[in-house]
């Protein structure tokens, strides 16, 4: 299944819906949840199946609709640095021996179509195409070999960095440089983890205005899922809805001679294969 967060423009709120070809089927008449972290956290994934076997419910026109983040309320955003062996090349850093884990803050997610928001404190923001990992049951000290089993599903992510803040600012600011409002564009939908046979085969690449700067495999990831979330759940309780940024391949803005970092009118587009593409224009 491929679920979504919308609202429309005549009205306030959300509501979760099933992407259909011609428009997105609405979750609303049934007693289901009102948002899709609540769906996950209540194991009710197999409830919205069920519901749209039976073809009953309404079907939403497109283009009245408008897309929030899947999942707008995450308890925890976590991210994973230089976890592609040709972005570490890249930068001609050491492959990790371990995951190098940072956070976003919650406020910093958007959705497909928003527009991304160039701070006026940052000169040099940068794009990063990654795949996202979403949490379907809680657990700590998870074993790699049942990980997957705590996975819900994947989203396509942006993870938009001011990189002069999270690495010129004396101390390196991480957490600010990557948690500016807007920075984590996820989305367009949600897509169950049936879907997905293997995460680690899936070919992702970003362009910027129209030109590939990002190509690569999620074969390419040096921490797989499984070991994420093993390592990560050592240290915290991972809950339901929480998102996994999983890390960029090569081709990001910095690292390239000269720099490129994003302007205002630039388009940016993550797609993942199987998942979708998220598209994301760039606001001065």
């Amino acid at each position: 299944m491929r679920l979504a967060t919308l609202s429309r423009p005549d009205s306030t709120g959300s509501r979760v819906v099933a992407w259909h070809p011609e428009g997105a089927i609405d979750l609303s008449p049934t007693p289901l949840p009102r948002t899709l972290r609540e769906i996950i956290a209540q194991d009710l994934l197999p409830a919205v199946a069920a519901e749209l076997a039976r073809g009953t419910l309404p079907l939403l026109p497109a283009a009245s609709l408008h897309f929030l983040p899947p999942i707008p309320d995450p308890r925890k955003i976590i991210c994973i640095g230089l976890n592609y062996r040709d972005h570490a090349t890249e930068q001609g850093a050491p492959i990790p021996k371990e995951p190098v884990v940072f956070s976003k803050f919650p406020t910093a997610l958007s959705g497909h179509e928003h527009p991304i928001q160039l701070p006026r404190v940052s000169q040099e923001v940068d794009y990063e195409a990654e795949l996202v990992v979403v949490l379907g049951r809680a657990g700590r000290d998870i074993p790699t070999e049942l990980a997957l089993e705590h996975v819900a599903g994947y989203m396509v992510g942006h993870d938009v960095s001011a990189r002069d803040w999270q690495k010129k600012k004396d101390g390196k600011q991480w957490l600010l440089g990557k948690s500016f409002d807007g920075f984590a564009p996820t989305g367009p939908w949600f897509v169950t983890r049936d879907e997905v046979p293997d995460p680690h085969a899936l070919p992702i690449r970003l362009r910027l205005n129209g030109q590939i700067m990002q190509e690569s495999n999620t074969a390419q990831l040096i921490f797989s899922v499984p070991y994420l979330i093993n390592y990560v759940s050592q240290v915290c309780t991972l809950e339901p809805g929480d998102l996994l940024f999983t890390g960029t391949p090569s081709g990001v803005g910095f690292a390239r001679t000269p720099p490129v970092f994003l302007q205002g009118g630039d388009v940016v587009e993550v797609e993942i294969e199987g998942l979708g593409l998220l598209r994301n224009s760039v606001r001065a």
